[in-house]
């Protein structure tokens, strides 16, 4: 693998459930060229990334592009980065599919994979909210749930190569509904940003436009309010074992479900402080990139070839 230099540039594409995202940007992480597409199901998402990358590395000018040295696309789902494969993704739909070099040969660079959540949760850890801390705890809320964990100063990967899948965790075993991984009343199908817009909708039988408009009702929508507070509560109870287990001294809310804020955040301390027993409850804070921390972490990644 080619080293990448302080003054080249490095591409980084993003894959969530609903948007994927391709971003360029220099060493101090100035964005230079960016893109956004919707996601297809299935394994013509690939063409989309394929398309998308080329596009923001079309828009540079030619002298750019040529300082563009090396590229990370981050995937959901399970990822074999040492086969170059995208194992599975519920959300979206596809199964052993082989990355091989066709991002390489297309965007003409080195170009890495990674799990989307273990980079984003290490960049949050590392450069963002949980920097300078030991043992962190990194949810990231969106169209699922995932997250990572770092353990005594080591980032917690696990056999399969990416620990920290909370969504997948079973907290409503009798009357839950069931998962797209096939299980019953994982923590995906109650707080996601899906399961608040669907659940708000089955309670109210009107539509929102995601879990953001269901926020931004909860102070004067009572359906809202117990809708999000099912979802915390599902969110604290997965939490539960991991806390016990490892202790984190931080557990940090990042994805597009962190635009909540401090409602968010004290909401899930408050149900937490109540829940537990023998564990302290440790303080929940908003990342420091948003929704962006896929990305950010993708051009750290991109940079450094390595995630510690």
């Amino acid at each position: 693998m080619t080293s990448v230099e302080p003054s080249d540039l490095v591409l980084a594409v993003d894959v969530g459930g609903t948007t994927t995202k391709a971003e360029i940007t220099d060493a101090a992480g100035v964005v230079l060229s960016a893109g956004v597409v919707p996601t297809p199901r299935g394994a013509a998402a690939f063409d989309a990334m394929g398309e998308l990358g080329a596009g923001v590395l079309a828009e540079l000018p030619a002298a750019q592009r040529e300082s563009v040295a090396r590229a990370a696309v981050v995937l959901p789902g399970i990822v074999d980065p040492a086969r170059s494969l995208a194992v599975f993704s519920s959300n979206i739909g596809w199964r052993d599919v082989r990355v091989g070099d066709r991002f390489s040969a297309r965007w003409g660079m080195p170009v890495l994979i990674e799990h989307d959540v273990a980079v984003a949760g290490w960049a949050e850890w590392r450069y963002g909210a949980g920097r300078g801390r030991a043992d962190v705890c990194v949810l990231i809320l969106g169209t699922g749930i995932s997250g990572t964990l770092s353990v005594g100063g080591r980032l917690v990967r696990g056999a399969a190569g990416q620990a920290g899948e909370y969504g997948h965790i079973p907290v409503r075993h009798r009357d839950g509904l069931r998962c797209p991984c096939g299980s019953i009343g994982c923590v995906e199908t109650v707080a996601s940003g899906t399961a608040i817009a669907r659940a708000y909708r089955d309670r109210t039988g009107r539509e929102m436009s995601g879990a953001a408009a269901v926020f931004d009702v909860l102070d004067r929508d009572p359906d809202a309010r117990a809708v999000v507070d099912d979802a915390v509560a599902a969110l604290a109870e997965g939490l539960f074992g991991v806390i016990h287990a490892t202790c984190p001294e931080l557990i940090v809310l990042g994805g597009g479900l962190a635009g909540a804020g401090t409602l968010l955040t004290t909401a899930l301390h408050d149900r937490l402080t109540r829940l537990l027993r023998v564990a302290p409850a440790p303080p929940v804070v908003l990342g420091k990139f948003g929704a962006r921390a896929g990305l950010v972490g993708a051009a750290h990644y991109a940079r450094t070839g390595v995630l510690e």
